[in-house]
């Protein structure tokens, strides 16, 4: 019976412990190769040598947030097209734009950009979304949302945990 028990308890932990979410993006010690270019915060330099040019930020939830020199005719759609476009967890309907001022001051400009992306009629209604000046630092806010998946790792975790402890006690009191 205590060698049932303990190949029991074996199996279960095996088991649970290859059901839990690990994440995939980096490991330790894995070397990167030129085909994995992990360019969080970095910069970029997409500047056009026939027109001004402007360096800008973009910080928060977006693919690649990081410096980049764009030309100046761009717009805050094209910065996040370049950036990698919002992703699943940005709150698009409270995107800030700091931007300092010659006087030293800031200036944060706050706006929906949903209002562009689900306007039903773009001609009537005019769409408030900020010019990109140099120097500006566009905010993308955001948080982290958890999916089925998430709980399911949350729970699967927790219930092995449990199934392990109650296995070993068994174990432990049959002796």
């Amino acid at each position: 019976m205590k060698k049932f028990n303990l190949i029991f308890f074996l199996l279960l932990t095996t088991f649970f412990s290859h059901l839990t979410y690990s994440q995939e993006d980096i490991q330790i010690g894995k070397s990167l190769n030129q085909n994995q270019q992990y360019n969080r915060g970095a910069k970029f330099d997409y500047s056009d040598p026939e027109q001004i040019n402007i360096k800008v930020l973009v910080w928060g939830y977006v693919e690649f947030p990081g410096q980049y020199i764009i030309p100046a005719t761009s717009g805050v759609n094209d910065l996040l097209g370049l950036a990698g476009g919002p992703n699943q967890d940005a709150e698009l309907d409270n995107l800030k734009l700091f931007r300092i001022n010659p006087d030293s001051t800031q200036t944060v400009i706050q706006f929906d950009y949903n209002d562009l992306l689900w306007s039903d009629n773009k001609l009537d209604k005019p769409v408030n979304i900020p010019k990109l000046k140099a120097g500006d630092i566009l905010l993308v806010p955001g948080e982290p949302r958890w999916f089925l998946r998430d709980y399911l790792s949350l729970g699967l975790s927790i219930l092995g945990t449990l199934a392990s402890v109650a296995t070993l006690l068994v174990y432990v009191y049959r002796r």
